[in-house]
């Protein structure tokens, strides 16, 4: 049955069928804003209390606008549904109800079914390219696809943390017709789609938000990126409590993932934020909101709040685990093995702790399930913010990233998988853009000085090395290909995927954590009560050697080689290995 959605906002250019649009925006720090139609005369807008300005005008979708400012600068709507000519551009009137959704009955899946993949719309050809993708992943075993961010930002190659309008989808990408196509037919094949979204920051060129809305930052508190978002005014909050509804009601998209909200001032705005939008969406959907947060904030999840947050301490630990590496925040985990194991038993590491880099965060987390915490091994950051962008296939030995990787798949808490992972792509995935003149050197020079503290980097011929950014070429090098994968590990990914959706995601509702310890130094055994009643025991050992173990023993659900099972059964635990045991597999 075909529909029409869309989300009513109380900004931006709405096209009514009387045959007008009328425009409505927030601009506090001046006066005498007038509209530009192309091709028509400009009109002033109408104060209205509260520093909005307003403004009617006979037009219909297609029509291109902008706002001119008194000192005579041109700016986009910060609203904007769709842009001609990029985030400097024209905004265009668009209707969103033309677009026709065939799964309008669609609600949605429970999160404790989610299998993630996250994806980069550009480097897999827009949103028709990925579109073309999503039969394979769902016979894969995937079951929400999580596209990084898409709001509209400079040039034609970024990851999209550079976006500058909130509402309008990177036209490098694909239309607003193709990503609703794309969603529409996930959810066809019973796949979620997720989408990663900025509100802590907006990138460095075509923010033209301070020019007349001065009042949206605040100049007295600074985060990496300038000075913060002013999300204790309400109509800042409103901005973004509307983009999220905007794409959960508009596009149809299962969920949010909110980059680093950590930076976000107050933190009390991410509750009301929470609730804003869980009052804002259908009863009867499954919508699902997760976080990213440095400070490991577990009050921040569960019971109708946040579902998850990316468990950065667990990659962490399993990185170390693999490669060896210790520099950056990887100081942070001197005993893998100990800190990995209290991962799996309770989700954070930290839980108000002072790291061995001298930093106090994180709350207590054991109480929370273990589908609050989404684990990875790769992701767009752990790869992309490496200087020369190396996945752990170039990284780590096969076999113990093999057992890694059963050991992602198979725990209870949510598993995420980086395009390409699935079958061990060779591909780096590099930092890429495409500023101006201006800024390019600067972002470039800037990279490379980052890197400077890491000893590999001390030398500056070194740094000199690192790609450019803005170079057509490290965006070409980022997109990986499938033929030169691992038929191995694809085999392995989608078996472990087959097995958590027969084995696990029917049980999964009510797990609790038993008992999880380190196995020497380089293993952990974990064992955790399914909703069922069941006990899933994982054994993994990520290192060159044997260890003993207390035994274990039960029907075997995997064994990364033939025999492993029988050794961790006799008290050994193979090396490079995972073996995991479930009544009833």
């Amino acid at each position: 049955m075909a529909a029409r959605f869309a989300h009513a906002l109380p900004f931006g250019a709405e096209w009514r069928p009387d045959g007008t649009t009328h425009f409505r925006l927030w601009a506090p720090s001046i006066v005498g804003m007038t509209l530009e139609i192309d091709g028509g005369s400009p009109h002033a807008m109408q104060a209205e209390a509260g520093g909005w300005q307003v403004a009617a005008v006979r037009c219909g979708p297609g029509t291109r606008y902008r706002y001119r400012l008194p000192d005579g600068t041109a700016v986009p709507d910060p609203a904007s549904r769709l842009q001609d000519g990029d985030v400097h551009g024209w905004s265009v009137v668009f209707d969103p109800r033309a677009h026709e959704w065939h799964e309008a009955d669609w609600r949605g899946r429970p999160w404790h079914e989610a299998v993630i993949y996250e994806v980069h719309a550009g480097v897999l050809g827009g949103f028709s390219g990925i579109a073309g993708r999503l039969e394979g992943l769902r016979d894969l075993g995937v079951t929400a696809i999580e596209l990084m961010p898409i709001a509209d930002f400079p040039g034609a190659r970024n990851w999209g943390y550079d976006g500058v309008l909130a509402f309008a989808p990177d036209g490098s990408y694909g239309t607003p017709g193709e990503l609703k196509t794309m969603i529409d037919r996930a959810h066809g094949l019973g796949l979620m789609v997720l989408l990663d979204v900025v509100y802590n920051h907006f990138g460095p060129d075509g923010n033209y938000l301070p020019a007349y809305a001065e009042a949206f930052f605040d100049e007295g508190t600074h985060t990496p990126w300038g000075a913060a978002i002013a999300f204790g005014r309400r109509e800042v909050r409103d901005f973004f409590t509307h983009n999220a509804l905007y794409w959960l009601n508009e596009y149809r998209f299962d969920g949010l993932r909110f980059d680093a909200t950590h930076a976000i001032t107050p933190q009390a705005a991410l509750l009301d934020l929470c609730a804003g939008i869980r009052a804002g969406v259908a009863p009867d959907r499954h919508v699902h909101l997760v976080l990213e947060h440095e400070g490991n904030r577990a009050s921040l999840l569960g019971d109708g709040r946040f579902d998850a947050q990316w468990a950065d301490d667990a990659h962490h630990c399993l990185h170390v685990l693999l490669t060896g590496e210790r520099e950056g925040y990887y100081a942070d985990y001197p005993d893998p093995a100990e800190q990995l194991a209290r991962a799996l038993g309770e989700g954070f590491v930290y839980q108000g702790q002072i790291s061995p880099r001298g930093r106090r965060r994180g709350e207590p987390s054991a109480a929370l399930p273990p589908s609050c915490f989404v684990f990875c091994l790769q992701n767009h950051d752990q790869i992309g913010n490496r200087a020369f962008g190396e996945r752990l296939a170039q990284l780590a030995d096969p076999e113990a990233l093999r057992a890694a990787q059963a050991l992602l798949l198979l725990a209870p808490q949510i598993p995420l998988l980086f395009m390409g992972e699935e079958y061990a792509s060779q591909a780096p995935f590099l930092f890429f853009t495409d500023h101006n003149a201006e800024l390019a050197p600067l972002v470039r020079d800037g990279r490379r000085r980052e890197f400077a503290h890491f000893a590999a980097f001390a030398d500056e011929r070194r740094r000199a090395q690192i790609p450019d950014p803005n170079a057509p070429a490290t965006f070409a090098l980022s997109i990986p290909d499938p033929a030169q994968g691992d038929p191995r590990t694809l085999a392995q990914t989608r078996l472990l995927l087959g097995l958590r959706a027969r084995h696990l995601m029917p049980r999964l509702p009510g797990t609790r954590s038993l008992t999880a310890g380190p196995v020497g130094e380089t293993g952990v055994l974990a064992r955790w009560v399914l909703g069922d009643g069941a006990e899933l025991a994982i054994a993994c050992n990520l290192g060159p050697a044997p260890l003993p173990i207390d035994a274990v023993d039960g029907p075997l659900l995997f064994e990364s080689r033939g025999g492993d099972a029988d050794a961790v059964r006799e008290g050994r635990l193979p090396a490079r290995c995972t073996v995991a045991f479930l009544p009833g597999a």
